[in-house]
């Protein structure tokens, strides 16, 4: 009798001990979510503050309308002193009128290369034996930079906003298109961007993988190189 009590008590335990670990899991299942943590989810899902993305502006959750214009790069290496001050006065003088708030972004994209690999393609159906060669190690090696994403560049653009009410987006292009035009006025080109053009700069500011493309199309590309290059 003594020899069995011993697994009748260690079974007891086990049950009673199974029990309370259930209990244990349905009843912090029911608990609240603490308000930190409600907090941290919600903070999480309002990261990027968009509702809707319509002709030439964005729409926020919190009420505003915004536009966005992008600012061409210009290269000024081979400005003398005086010209680049000269530049920088008039660009100075031009804007000092603006009495609204704008921003400033400069982000760096990935540089579309694939239409210099298909002229090389190209290339190389008139080519001789050493041309072809060397056009066939500049693909390889211009393919990889592609698919590498080392070659970028900065692209620079301006945003501006407004409270959304009945009628504000007339008044908001005309601001957009008065502040182009006083770079446009000075050899610097910047036009506003349609739709399109806003999805893709929102991907690329806010999507760490995403890559930049030149055609109308939101999908991905990886360069390929043509059978013939290795005939």
């Amino acid at each position: 009798m003594k020899g069995l009590l011993f697994p009748i008590i260690m079974l007891t335990v086990t049950l009673v001990g199974g029990g309370l670990l259930l209990l244990f899991l349905k009843t912090a299942k029911k608990r609240p979510v603490s308000d930190e943590t409600a907090i941290s989810v919600q903070t999480a899902q309002q990261f990027i503050n968009v509702r809707d993305v319509k002709d030439k502006y964005l729409y926020t959750k919190d009420g505003l309308v915004l536009t966005y214009l992008r600012v061409h790069a210009i290269s000024i290496d081979l400005y003398s002193k005086a010209e680049k001050n000269n530049l920088i006065k008039q660009i100075t003088a031009e804007l000092s009128d603006i009495q609204y708030p704008f921003k400033f972004m400069a982000v760096s994209r990935p540089v579309d290369i694939s239409p210099l690999i298909s002229d090389m393609q190209g290339m190389l159906k008139t080519a001789d034996d050493k041309r072809k060669e060397l056009l066939r190690q500049e693909i390889l090696q211009m393919s990889s930079y592609a698919l590498s994403g080392e070659i970028v560049e900065r692209q620079f653009y301006i945003s501006m906003w407004d409270r959304y009410e009945d009628g504000v987006e007339k008044d908001l292009f005309k601001r957009a298109s008065l502040l182009a035009e006083k770079f446009t006025t000075n050899g610097i080109g910047c036009d506003v961007l349609a739709e399109k053009e806003i999805v893709r700069l929102l991907n690329l500011v806010n999507n760490p993988s995403y890559t930049h493309l030149e055609d109308t199309e939101f999908e991905a590309s990886i360069p390929m190189l043509k059978e013939d290059i290795y005939a």
